[in-house]
C-alpha cells in the first residue's frame, strides 16, 4: 500500500479512499478472499467476541460461508464445549432447519421462527419428516394449536443423495477438491431449479426420508461461491476468546482440548503485563491453532505481544459502535493508521493483525484489508441480523430490532462477574466504557448475516478488481490510498431518490 501523498495526522477510514489502478482481472469471481493468517477463513471476516454478536447459530452460518465467529469468554465453559461440538456436527453444506414435533405448539413456533432467516420450522416424527410450517401459516391461528393441525405435508423437499455421492467420491479419492466442487455446484444448480419450477424458496433436505438439513435458492446460489472455512477433519470452523484474569492456562487447555481452531486472548488494553504472562501460560501448552490476542494501537503492543506468543494481534482501541472509551479516558487512535502501523510490525515479525472495530461499510473492511490487516472483525453490525443470539423485538412502529451492549458496559460487567460478591459486582460496575443498551434494526434487505456477507464480499471483490488484484497479498501490495476532506467523503455517499 501506499499513500497518494503522505498523510500529516493519523487517520481513520472516512479520511481515506482508494484509487483504481490498471486492471487486468476480468471477473470478480476471479478474486481469492483467503485471510491467509493460519485460521483457515476463506472470506477475510471474523465475528468479534461479544454476547448480543456471536453464538451457535452466527458461527454455524458465518462458517459455513468461509468466517469464523469467536464466542465470549463469559460463556461457561461447559456451555462452550457443547456449542463446539454442535457447530462441528453442522453439515457444511445445507443449514441447519428448526424442528419440532406435531405435538408443538403454534405460539413456541412463533417464537423461534424468528431464529431463521428462511422463516420456516419442519415438523419431524423423530427424524423423519412430517410436514412444514410457514409463517404465514400461524397468522390468525389458536396459539396453543398444535403443529399438526397447521402443518403443510404437500411440500417440496430436496434429495440428499446426488450431493452425498459426490462427497463419497471425494473422499475416496476419486475426485480432486476441484472437480467435487465443480460436481456440487452442479447438484446446487440442480436443485435451485427444482426450488425456482415450484415457486418456493424453501425445501427441506431429506436423506432416506430423515431430514438432514434444509436449503433455499438464495442458498443454493451462496454455495456456489463460497467456499466453508473447514478443519482438518471437514468440519466447520469456529473459535473462543479467554481474558487475563483467572487460571487462563487451565481454560485454554479445556478449550484448546474440545476442538477449538483460533484462541482469542481478549482483553480493553491488550499492552499490558497480564496479557504477556496470559500469553506465555497459553504458549507452554504448544497449541497447534492461531493465538490471537488485543487489543492494541502500536508497533510496540504488537512486538511486545508476538515476542509473548501471539500470531495474531487485534488492532482496535475505542472505534466500536458500542465503545465510549474514547469519550471517557481520551485513550485510542484513529483506526486506519493503528492497522496500518501495527500491520507493518507484525510482517515483520511474521505475525498478522486483525483490525478490530469502526467498520460501517464494505468499503471499511477493505481499507483495512489494504492498510495490511488479514482480517476484519465485526460485532454491532451482525447484532441485527436474525444469526445473532438476542431475541427478536418490534417497536412501536413495527421496526424489527435486537438489543446489542458493549463488552466493557455495565452489562457486560454484571454477567462476567456473576460468581463474586455483591459488592465487588457494584464496584466494578461503577467502571463502564460501553453502552449497556441499544437497538440494533434488523435492515429489511438484508435481515440475515448472510445478506450482509454478500454486500461486503461484493464490495470487497470489487475493490480488488479496481486495484488489479486478485488475493489479499497483492491488494495490499497494488493499493493506493488517499487522504480526503469531510466533504471529500461525502461526496462518495447515494443521495436519497427524489433529491
Amino acid at each position: 500500500m501506499r499513500f497518494l501523498t503522505p498523510p500529516t495526522t493519523d487517520l481513520t477510514y472516512s479520511d481515506v479512499f482508494l484509487v483504481p489502478s490498471r486492471s487486468d482481472v476480468m471477473s470478480r469471481l476471479d478474486v481469492d478472499l483467503a485471510s491467509g493468517d493460519g485460521t483457515g477463513t476463506t472470506i477475510p471476516l471474523v465475528v468479534a467476541n461479544m454476547s448480543a454478536v456471536a453464538g451457535k447459530r452466527m458461527a454455524e452460518t458465518v462458517a459455513r460461508r468461509g468466517g469464523m465467529a469467536i464466542l465470549p469468554q463469559d460463556v461457561p465453559l461447559q456451555v462452550l464445549r457443547s456449542v463446539v461440538e454442535w457447530v462441528k456436527a453442522r453439515d457444511v453444506l445445507f443449514e441447519t432447519p428448526l424442528t419440532m414435533s406435531r405435538a408443538d405448539i403454534v405460539v413456541d413456533a412463533a417464537h423461534l421462527l424468528p431464529k431463521r432467516a428462511h422463516n420456516a420450522v419442519v415438523v419431524v416424527d423423530g427424524r423423519t419428516f412430517a410436514g412444514v410450517v410457514r409463517g404465514a401459516d400461524l397468522d390468525g391461528v389458536d396459539r396453543f394449536s398444535s403443529l399438526a393441525a397447521v402443518m403443510r405435508t404437500n411440500v417440496l423437499t430436496i434429495d440428499a443423495a446426488p450431493f452425498d455421492a459426490v462427497r463419497a467420491r471425494a473422499d475416496a479419492g476419486a475426485l480432486t477438491p476441484a472437480a467435487a466442487k465443480a460436481a456440487t455446484d452442479r447438484a446446487l444448480r440442480d436443485a435451485f431449479a427444482v426450488l425456482d419450477a415450484a415457486g418456493t424458496d424453501f425445501a427441506p433436505v431429506l436423506r432416506g426420508g430423515e431430514v438432514v438439513g434444509a436449503l433455499t435458492r438464495t442458498g443454493a446460489l451462496r454455495s456456489t461461491i463460497f467456499h466453508p472455512a473447514l478443519d482438518d477433519a471437514g468440519r466447520l470452523r469456529l473459535g473462543v476468546a479467554v481474558g487475563i484474569n483467572g487460571d487462563v492456562g487451565a481454560k485454554a487447555a479445556a478449550l484448546l482440548e474440545s476442538g477449538i481452531d483460533a484462541l482469542v486472548v481478549d482483553t480493553a488494553h491488550g499492552h499490558q503485563g497480564k496479557m504477556v504472562e496470559a500469553l506465555r501460560a497459553i504458549r507452554a501448552l504448544h497449541p497447534v491453532v492461531p493465538v490471537a490476542a488485543g487489543n492494541v494501537v502500536s508497533a510496540d503492543g504488537v512486538r511486545d505481544l508476538v515476542q509473548a506468543g501471539a500470531d495474531i494481534v487485534k488492532v482496535g482501541v475505542g472505534p466500536g459502535a458500542m465503545c465510549t472509551t474514547r469519550m471517557m479516558t481520551a485513550v485510542g487512535r484513529p483506526q486506519f493508521s493503528a492497522v496500518l502501523e501495527c500491520a507493518t510490525a507484525a510482517a515483520g515479525l511474521g505475525a498478522h493483525v486483525w483490525a478490530d472495530g469502526g467498520v460501517r461499510y464494505p468499503r471499511d473492511v477493505a481499507l483495512a484489508l489494504a492498510a495490511g490487516a488479514s482480517q476484519v472483525m465485526v460485532g454491532s453490525w451482525f447484532a441485527g441480523t436474525y444469526e445473532s443470539p438476542g431475541d427478536l423485538q418490534v417497536d412501536v412502529g413495527g421496526r424489527r430490532y435486537k438489543e446489542s451492549f458493549g463488552m466493557a458496559s455495565a452489562r457486560a460487567v454484571q454477567n462476567r462477574t456473576q460468581s463474586e460478591g455483591a459488592f465487588d459486582r457494584a464496584l466494578k460496575g461503577l467502571f463502564e466504557e460501553g453502552i449497556s443498551t441499544s437497538k440494533m434494526y434488523l435492515d429489511p434487505a438484508r435481515p440475515g448475516v448472510e445478506d450482509l456477507l454478500d454486500m461486503i464480499t461484493a464490495g470487497l471483490r470489487s475493490s480488488f478488481t479496481y486495484a488489479g488484484a486478485t488475493s489479499l497479498a497483492s491488494f495490499r501490495e497494488r493499493a493506493i490510498v488517499g487522504v480526503q476532506s469531510a466533504a471529500g467523503y461525502e461526496e462518495g455517499r447515494p443521495l436519497p431518490q427524489g433529491w
